[in-house]
């Protein structure tokens, strides 16, 4: 029973659905005052996913019904796996095993696969070529966001993020040691989310809505509910690797601070997202290659060499 209700309520579906709504509200806010302008009211996100899920559905003539339909599924159920092998209540995720970041990574990689798939076989020129720029900026930030990310799993010697969370909560002089890799998975989460300047697989100016533009009804909505159920996610990943705060305290109060440290991980996200313009598909590769990945690999050297050191 303990089991079914932490899959369906908490920290499960459930949570996961309202608390990434709430922090769609909260980016889009952020974002619409710095700019100046007055934002969305607190239940504007709710209200657009009530609306979609009423919507008529249309499938093109020419796509491939199954891939077209089944996308929005794959992409939905592989942002909610994460968060079980993520410490939400306590220092212990709710499933824990020694590798369950690389699963993490690994899950959070099919979303992007899912957008691909459902835009390719969509068939429509608009939701190919944003299908295909998916697909080529994930091999631009999926590299440094992997070295970003396991460059503390070094240090503290573990491929559990459960023990990699009690290890720098234990010594936190640690984590100012892991900042470039805190910036670099910053960056790539960035990325991975499609939000400015790598919003350019959903460019509306240039290719309507990307991979998305076939879609309609409950299927787009389960597919920008998977994006802001991963947002929520590798906001929480890195909140547990770069700002694992919070031993000693109380159940309810690591739950408080797990919310306070995902909903700071999102806001430098949107500010990040204000300050620059979308940049062009060879940029993003460009930025990542010559100097997102080479600042993840002086992360991993530098916990490397101290690794080293602790161990004379």
């Amino acid at each position: 029973m303990y089991q079914l209700f932490s899959i369906l309520i908490f920290p499960g579906i459930l949570f996961l659905v309202i608390f990434s709504l709430l922090a769609e509200y909260l980016d889009r806010i952020i974002y619409a005052r710095l700019q100046n302008r007055q934002g969305p009211p607190w239940f504007q996100p709710f209200a657009d996913f009530i609306k979609l899920i009423a919507k008529e559905e249309l499938i093109p003539t020419e796509a491939n019904k199954t891939m077209f339909t089944l996308a929005p599924l794959f992409a939905l159920t592989a942002v909610i796996v994460p968060i079980f092998y993520i410490p939400v209540t306590g220092m212990q995720a709710l499933y824990s095993f020694r590798g369950d970041i690389v699963a993490v990574l690994y899950l959070l990689t099919i979303p992007t696969l899912a957008f691909f798939i459902g835009g390719w076989y969509s068939t429509s020129l608009y939701a190919r070529i944003g299908s295909v720029r998916a697909i080529t900026q994930l091999f631009a930030y999926e590299v440094p966001l992997f070295m970003g990310i396991l460059a503390p799993a070094l240090l503290a010697n573990t491929w559990s993020i459960s023990e990699m969370t009690v290890f720098y909560s234990a010594h936190p002089l640690y984590t100012v040691v892991n900042i470039i890799g805190f910036a670099v998975s910053l960056v790539a989460l960035l990325g991975k989310l499609e939000k400015t300047p790598f919003d350019i697989p959903e460019a509306e100016t240039e290719i309507v809505a990307g991979s998305f533009t076939e879609y309609s009804g409950k299927r787009l909505a389960f597919f920008r509910l998977a994006i802001d159920i991963e947002a929520i996610v590798g906001a929480a990943l890195i909140a547990a690797v770069f700002l694992p705060f919070g031993l000693g305290l109380g159940h309810k109060w690591i739950f408080v601070l797990f919310i306070v440290k995902v909903l700071f991980v999102i806001e430098l996200l949107a500010l990040m997202r204000t300050v620059v313009a979308r940049l062009r598909i060879d940029q993003m590769i460009d930025f990542c290659w010559k100097y997102a990945a080479p600042a993840a690999l002086v992360q991993i050297l530098i916990n490397l060499l101290l690794k080293l050191v602790l161990l004379k």
